[in-house]
């Protein structure tokens, strides 16, 4: 009986979600289809992405290695895919050597995901890309800290101890919200006064939270503000150099540490290696996952732009949406496999969970018309529960 062999492209948290939920699924079929299930990263971990304002505020680890998370029945491959030929169901990868492998396919799941936004080399400042930069913002704090300690200008002390943060998405909202806690607990430690540190939260919007109303994105303001940050509407930040601070509008403020927190946008990887995308650089898929004109290739995640029949609503970028879908393309591929009717994408409920630093949150859900806040510790351990979830760390 011939082995049918599944590659997943990427060990994020839809990838990840795509490798469970396909065993679970194909366990009970192993008479009919022997399975061979391969996943494809160019780490040899899965990488926590959504507490990336982890190591940058205190030393975390926020790397999952992939034997943990898969110890047996999955072939771990690390490298870089470098092509996908949909016509003889092969892709080439290459191996962190640089040697290049062939690699033939029966189905493949493409869960590139998506990157961090990066600015211009010329902006200055750190962005919050990766664990590097994460390690670069700590060690750029602590060194401004010691020298607050020993400063003895006023000003300068001030601006040392003035950190912004860029973007004022969740990502830039929860990064800052770490650092109301942890940064100012550092300079307790220093015998420096913690709230003379200043943190700076730049929206270049009219609100936070567009992705829900503006009554829940006020009450979020409201909770920064509890904890000690400041946050700037229609304010651009548009570069940081020696110190200063440049905005949009030609202002200029003092800066000690300047954070960029700009998003995500699509793999460049995607259309390189032979995926239909759109102009937007998101691989084109149909209401089932499958890839446009390459049969037996299917994508979810980050990478894809899924959008629900029924509504017309497009998936947002996050592990709350990749769950479901990996759940939902497990039973697709076997009723393809079978030649039965394939279940279609529906959206997830609006749902949002807001980290706001240790043991504090805003969770907001819209249901049946209603809008439910849950704020405080119950939000916070709702928010852990679903990033552990995400990373298939929960029992």
């Amino acid at each position: 009986m011939k082995i049918l062999t599944c590659a997943v492209i990427g060990a994020g948290y839809a990838g990840i979600h795509a490798v469970k939920e396909i065993r679970k699924m194909f366990k009970d079929q192993a008479g009919k289809y022997p399975l061979r299930l391969v996943m494809i990263d160019k780490n040899d971990f899965h990488l926590r992405k959504v507490l990336m304002f982890r190591p940058a505020v205190i030393n975390e680890d926020i790397r999952v290695p992939l034997t943990k998370l898969f110890p047996d029945g999955v072939e771990l491959v690390q490298g870089i895919v470098s092509n996908i030929n949909a016509e003889e169901k092969k892709l080439l990868y290459v191996n962190p050597s640089g040697v290049e492998h062939e690699m033939n396919y029966d189905v493949l799941i493409v869960a590139a995901g998506s990157v961090i936004r990066q600015p211009d080399p010329g902006q200055g400042g750190i962005p919050l890309t990766s664990l590097e930069n994460a390690q670069k913002i700590r060690s750029k704090w602590l060194s401004n800290l010691e020298q607050a300690a020993a400063e003895t200008e006023p000003s300068e002390r001030d601006r040392l101890l003035q950190i912004v943060v860029s973007g004022a998405g969740i990502s830039g909202i929860e990064t800052a919200a770490e650092l109301a806690y942890y940064a100012r607990k550092d300079a307790e430690r220093l015998g420096l006064d913690p709230q003379t540190v200043t943190i700076d939260l730049y929206n270049a919007h009219e609100r936070l939270f567009l992705d829900g109303p503006a009554k829940v994105g006020l009450r979020l303001e409201h909770l920064l503000q509890d904890i000690g940050i400041n946050t700037l509407h229609h304010k651009r930040v548009i570069k940081e150099e020696d110190g200063v601070l440049w905005l949009s509008n030609g202002e200029s403020r003092p800066a000690g540490l300047c954070i960029w927190t700009l998003g995500l946008q699509p793999n460049p990887m995607l259309s390189a290696i032979g995926l239909p995308v759109t102009s937007e650089g998101d691989i084109q898929v149909d209401a089932s996952y499958r890839v446009a004109d390459m049969p037996g290739v299917y994508s979810i995640g980050d990478c894809a732009r899924i959008v629900d029949p029924v509504n017309g609503h497009v998936d947002g970028k996050t592990c709350k949406e990749a769950i479901p879908q990996a759940a939902r393309l497990a039973k697709i591929i076997l009723a393809d496999l079978e030649g039965h009717q394939a279940p279609v994408h529906e959206s997830y409920m609006n749902l949002f969970c807001i980290g706001l630093g240790p043991d504090k949150g805003l969770t907001w859900v819209n249901k049946w018309g209603l809008d439910f806040v849950i704020t405080g510790k119950l939000s916070w351990k709702i928010k852990k529960y679903t990033w552990d979830t995400a990373s298939m760390l929960t029992t």
